[in-house]
């Protein structure tokens, strides 16, 4: 049983690790199918064409969309067997306080499954779209979380009410800035099927708000890093969430200017993903700190 849970305690680091970039790179891969036009590559689901769940010659349009989206969806599977052996890891290596979060993978990755469903067969609705992503950003939150206690436990980090308060409104303001993005996404040209329905609502209107919250954001950080009660790692965090941020900020403007070019648009959603993740470090970096354990 020792010999089980010291091969257990090596393996939760890497399978989380794997975790965590899994769920990051179907974010990634999912915009890829959008911006292709291969949101319908697979016309129905479960199954990519009715009673096949492999893209059949001659039975759709657009062989290479269908295995776009097809591979989309095989990435799934991968990411079911990380979230497994992940959960694995925790329960032989006897960390109680990551069952939660290995459990929540597992049943969060079949939720996104059924809510990708739901995206297919209705015809990539926007909301249900934009549902998905920000479905996807609160796994990846709790990917990150479960990737940062891989060696040893948390407690309750005593902090002062100002740097407390900095850190909920800082990962709140990220969460609302990247809900913003998909609103954009949504009245923009990049549906991923020509025939999918867009929000009635001006891309430049849309992009001005998204824009200003994006400022806001920035201004906040500042504001977070120069107060004297944020620590020196969380600083540091604070510093690359800048410097992320301003360089998202300069992409997105060109994107704009240009057009939204496809190449472009994909480098802008890899920045949200890093940057969703760096928000979400700099809240566990106020609120949550390691403790010591016996393993």
């Amino acid at each position: 049983m020792k010999r089980l849970r010291a091969k257990a305690l090596r393996t939760l680091p890497k399978a989380s690790a794997a975790l965590l970039f899994l769920q990051a790179t179907l974010v990634v891969t999912g915009g890829a199918v959008r911006l292709t036009g291969s949101g319908l590559g697979c016309p129905t689901w479960p199954e990519c064409t009715p009673g096949s769940y492999l893209p059949i010659a001659g039975q759709i349009e657009g062989q290479l969309h269908a295995w776009i989206e097809f591979g989309n969806r095989i990435l799934t599977f991968v990411l079911v067997i990380a979230a497994l052996a992940t959960l694995l890891a925790v329960l032989f290596s006897q960390r109680p306080d990551l069952r939660l979060l290995a459990i929540g993978q597992v049943a969060g990755i079949f939720g996104q499954g059924i809510l990708g469903g739901i995206t297919v067969l209705t015809n990539l609705n926007p909301i249900a779209v934009a549902s998905h992503f920000i479905f996807s950003t609160i796994l990846i939150a709790a990917a990150t979380s479960l990737f940062t206690r891989r060696y040893k436990p948390v407690v309750k980090k005593f902090s002062s009410q100002q740097t407390d308060i900095y850190s909920r409104m800082h990962v709140g303001l990220s969460a609302i800035v990247i809900a913003l993005g998909t609103v954009v996404t949504g009245a923009g040209p990049h549906a991923g099927d020509i025939d999918a329905p867009r929000l009635h609502i001006r891309i430049q209107s849309a992009t001005a708000i998204h824009g200003i919250a994006v400022a806001l954001l920035l201004l906040l950080t500042l504001a977070f890093f120069l107060s004297t009660q944020t620590s020196a790692d969380t600083k540091k965090l604070l510093a690359m969430f800048a410097l992320l941020t301003f360089a998202q900020g300069a992409i997105g403007l060109i994107q704009y200017i240009q057009g939204v070019p496809v190449l472009l648009v994909s480098t802008h959603l890899v920045g949200a993903v890093l940057i969703w993740i760096l928000a979400w470090r700099i809240w566990l970096s106020v609120q949550r700190e390691e403790m010591e354990t016996n393993q």
